[in-house]
C-alpha cells in the first residue's frame, strides 16, 4: 500500500512544480532580503570590535635597544650602537647596494668577503639572515 501511495505522489508533484514555481520565485527574493539584513548587523559588530584595538600598540622596549655590533658586523653596518631592527636595515642597504641578492632565488644572498665573516658561510637565505646577524650584537 504504501508503495501505492508513492506513485501517485510523484505524478502530481510535476503538476504542482508548475503552478508554484512562480510562488516559489518570490520566496526566493524575499530570503535574500533576509540575508541582507544580517549582513549590515554583521559589520557593525566588526566596527564596535576595532574601536576597542584602536589604542597604539607600545613599542617593545627589546627591539629599541641599541645594541653594539662586533668588529666584523661593524665593517658592514658603522661602530655605533644600533638597534636590531637597524641593523638588519643596513645589511639590506648594503646587500642592495652591492647587488648581493641571488638573481634567481632572490631569497638567497650571496654573501662577499665582508659579509662572509658575519655569516660564515657563501650563501644564506634571508630568514637565516636575522639570526646570523644576532650572533654578532651584544
Amino acid at each position: 500500500m504504501a508503495t501505492a501511495k508513492k506513485a501517485p505522489a510523484k505524478k502530481a508533484a510535476p503538476a504542482k512544480k508548475a503552478a508554484p514555481a512562480k510562488k516559489a520565485a518570490p520566496a526566493k527574493k524575499a530570503a535574500p532580503a533576509k540575508k541582507v539584513v544580517a549582513k549590515k548587523a554583521a559589520p557593525a559588530k566588526k566596527v564596535v570590535a576595532k574601536k576597542a584595538p584602536a589604542k597604539k600598540r607600545a613599542v617593545n622596549a627589546a627591539f629599541m635597544k641599541a645594541l653594539t655590533p662586533s668588529s666584523a658586523l661593524a665593517a658592514i653596518v658603522g661602530g655605533k650602537p644600533l638597534p636590531r631592527t637597524e641593523v638588519v636595515k643596513q645589511m639590506w642597504v648594503y646587500i642592495k647596494k652591492n647587488k648581493l641578492q641571488d638573481a634567481i632565488n632572490k631569497r638567497m644572498i650571496n654573501a662577499d668577503a665582508k659579509l662572509k665573516e658575519v655569516f660564515g658561510k657563501a650563501q644564506v637565505t634571508m630568514f637565516e639572515m636575522a639570526g646570523l646577524i644576532g650572533k654578532h650584537l651584544k
